[in-house]
């Protein structure tokens, strides 16, 4: 029966710091290594009040409530008061317009010549069909009469 005699613990010590106030402490090297070349740059996110995706703040479009009250397309992405942010596609437009969506975004009750400008912006937006499972859009026919109404019922 041997029994094991544990070693006697000692700790390096720097001699700098041996009776010398003030004295550095030297620390171990780092375990990562520094990366080479810049530092990759932080790129703002964002997300859609409708599709809910988060992109790029570039890539979105920014709609800001001003003091006055009236809801605006920010195309710096600068200017004063609260936003929400859209993506660029006509459908997302239209549904963010027809639903109370933005409004409750913006927390203001958008004036209706502000929709009509709103709009009209929507009308210049690419649409893309990518994105129709998202907005609940599946290729089932409306029920709306406008657009049910056969060949010989035009409106």
């Amino acid at each position: 029966m041997t029994a094991e005699v544990p070693a006697p613990v000692t700790e390096p010590v720097s001699p700098a710091s041996v009776n010398t106030p003030g004295a550095a402490v030297m620390r171990p090297a780092p375990a990562h290594r520094k990366r080479k070349g810049p530092k990759p740059r932080h790129v703002p996110q964002r997300t859609c009040i409708i599709t809910r995706q988060t992109e790029d703040k570039r890539k979105l479009v920014r709609l800001v409530r001003t003091p006055e009250g009236h809801v605006e397309v920010d195309t710096t992405g600068k200017r004063n008061g609260r936003g929400a942010y859209l993506t660029a596609d006509r459908a997302v437009w239209e549904k963010a317009l027809g639903s109370n969506a933005l409004a409750r975004a913006l927390k203001v009750e958008i004036p209706p010549e502000d929709i009509v400008t709103l709009r009209g912006y929507a009308e210049t937006l690419p649409t893309d069909p990518a994105l129709a499972p998202l907005l609940g859009t599946t290729g089932r026919p409306s029920r709306s009469p406008a657009l049910t109404a056969g060949p010989s019922e035009t409106l």
